[in-house]
């Protein structure tokens, strides 16, 4: 899936902590797949890139992935998916990334960074 040439594996690498951030309410285990994490996050490429003003939509895909990543399995799996997308994608802007869960008002309890071990996300 291709977004103005930019992967959008590449929207989701940085909006990973998104996903591992919330208090959320156990569920049976089902690990949420790599293309469901990447479309959440699709509206967000812009902004992650290029910076300025965060779209409704990217917004309302942040909370989605947060809602749809309830078990510690699921926020692994989405972790690792757009780490590996991040690695793999240049262009996404780190202070962007960064910035984007306080904006959409997502609270995430550790730095963004492109370094971080998913194995240790629960």
């Amino acid at each position: 899936m291709l977004l103005g040439g930019l992967n959008s594996k590449v929207v989701g690498a940085v909006i990973m902590l998104t996903v591992v951030a919330g208090e959320l309410a156990p569920r049976a285990e089902a690990v949420i797949a790599c293309g469901q994490v990447i479309s959440f996050l699709t509206p967000c490429t812009r902004y992650l890139k290029n910076g300025g003003s965060v779209p409704g939509n990217c917004c309302a895909g942040v909370r989605h992935l947060v809602a749809a990543a309830r078990t510690p399995a699921d926020r692994k799996s989405a972790c690792t998916c757009l780490k590996g997308a991040y690695r793999g994608y240049p262009g996404i802007k780190l202070p962007n990334a960064q910035s984007l869960p306080k904006k959409c008002g997502a609270n995430v309890r550790y730095r963004i960074i492109p370094t971080i071990d998913c194995s240790r996300v629960t």
